[in-house]
């Protein structure tokens, strides 16, 4: 898997390098004329945007979901503290009614 990363990482670089100076002409995006180079960048800008999004996305769902977890477990531990005060509480008053 490391290695299959690094190929990818290398091909990846070479694009970008290849694309960087070998673009040529211009395009139009949006009504507005761009040159070959800066479609490119602003596709690169897109990808990394887009990237990012789902990493904060991943990392706050994870985050909702742990704190769900662990709201739901200390809930949990609540009721049994209450269920335990109260039979706790029973058997002090019992021990008293014998006296």
């Amino acid at each position: 898997m490391v290695v299959l990363g690094l190929i990818l990482i290398a091909a990846g670089a070479l694009a970008i390098v290849g694309a960087v100076f070998t673009a040529e002409g211009t395009v139009e995006l949006l009504g507005t004329d761009i040159s070959a180079l800066a479609l490119f960048l602003v596709g690169l800008g897109s990808g990394i945007a887009l990237w990012w999004g789902f990493s904060i996305g991943k990392f706050g769902t994870k985050r909702t979901l742990r704190q769900r977890r662990e709201s739901k477990q200390l809930s949990e531990l609540s009721e049994k503290l209450e269920k335990h005060e109260d039979e706790r509480g029973d058997d002090v008053k019992d021990d008293r009614s014998n006296w």
